[in-house]
């Protein structure tokens, strides 16, 4: 098999977390016999330095043409003040709507290492294991009409969704279930907004598809609760794009670190694979952020668009081992400790995948 590749680096810790997120890709090309082509192009405020806008019709054609995109981070304060298309974010959200992708899965998972770097205690976190599967597409962050006018001190947003746009992300959630542990909760402000109440309804009767997986309904309030003091009652967690974004960071702290969170965004007519992660400028060009999550990001491709679930596997067994021996970046060290670089833990990652590979997944001699 031959992908293609288009890798978006971006800015910040990008660059950083995109190269070690690489050559664990590569590792698990040299010992399987996976063909990788790589195209490398500017987004965000790279973007913008290199083309004057945060999305250059080169990297969204180079996008199009690909199997799979890769993204690192997007964001620079040095853009704070510009109008909102010409801010490195803009060139994300239109990347997003033109590769179609309206699903973003976005998995959380309590190490058993990293259980003492939680802020939650462990007996509650341990064993948890959660999907959040974000509309990503619609709702209040592309809705019209939206504006902000200074001159009245006004601004608004519109929140809106149609039957179409549930009830296609709420099927990815429940087949998503079926290899998990078959528990669907639907979260929306159903008591509020009539938007949640479309969405509610909607789910229902999608779920009325789905006989073997459990449905439940939970206000986004309450299971933000949740969320903090009993994680481990939740298996796919389907929401909507703002309560997506805002939840699938509270549960980090199942984790440990935004750091350590991979996501995918399926649906659409290419796959986007990227951290949860920001750019971070605080820290970048420090070698001292987190790759776990952008390595994380390589075992949902080689999953969803490789579709090769036992190399996948290997490289979310890796970073266990890795975490096992006690490697560690800043961010999820314990006080004192001393910290691994983010190619310290690249390394380490890389060598226990092509040991688990070789070792364990019968690929001698190729």
């Amino acid at each position: 098999m031959k992908l293609r590749l288009v890798t978006l680096a971006g800015d910040g810790i990008g660059p950083e977390v995109t190269r070690q997120a690489m050559r664990v890709l590569h590792a698990v090309a040299a010992v399987t016999g996976l063909k990788v082509d790589i195209a490398e192009h500017p987004i965000g405020a790279a973007g913008l330095k290199a083309a004057g806008v945060p999305l250059p019709e080169p990297t969204l054609a180079a996008c199009l043409a690909a199997d799979a995109v890769y993204l690192g981070a997007v964001g620079d304060p040095a853009y704070d003040a510009q109008p909102p298309h010409l801010r490195p974010e803009a060139g994300l959200l239109a990347l997003r709507t033109a590769l179609g992708g309206f699903a973003n899965l976005r998995p959380a998972v309590a190490f058993e290492p990293l259980l003492d770097v939680t802020p939650l205690r462990p007996e509650r976190v341990r064993g948890a294991d959660i999907l959040v599967v974000r509309e990503l597409l619609g709702g209040l962050y592309f809705a019209e009409p939206r504006g902000y006018s200074p001159a009245r001190d006004v601004a608004f947003n519109t929140l809106q969704y149609s039957v179409a746009e549930v009830e296609r992300v709420a099927r990815v959630a429940f087949e998503s279930a079926r290899s998990r542990r078959r528990l669907v909760t639907s979260v929306d402000k159903a008591n509020v907004l009539e938007t949640s109440r479309l969405w509610r309804e909607t789910v229902i009767r999608v779920g009325a598809d789905y006989p073997d997986v459990t449905l439940k309904h939970m206000y986004v309030d309450a299971c933000a609760m949740r969320l903090a003091i009993a994680p481990t009652e939740f298996d796919v967690i389907l929401t909507d794009n703002l309560f997506g974004d805002i939840l699938s960071d509270e549960a980090a702290v199942v984790s440990g670190s935004l750091g350590l969170l991979p996501s995918a965004t399926l649906g659409g007519k290419v796959a986007l694979y990227e951290p949860v992660h920001g750019s971070a400028p605080d820290i970048a060009g420090k070698d001292i952020a987190n790759p776990i999550g952008a390595i994380g990001c390589v075992a949902l491709l080689l999953r969803h668009t490789a579709h090769m679930p036992r190399e996948a596997d290997a490289v979310d067994a890796a970073v266990r081992e890795v975490l096992a021996h006690g490697l560690r970046t800043a961010d999820v060290a314990r006080p004192g400790e001393h910290a691994a670089t983010t190619t310290e833990v690249g390394a380490a990652i890389e060598r226990a995948v092509v040991d688990a590979l070789e070792r364990h997944w019968s690929y001698h001699g190729v």
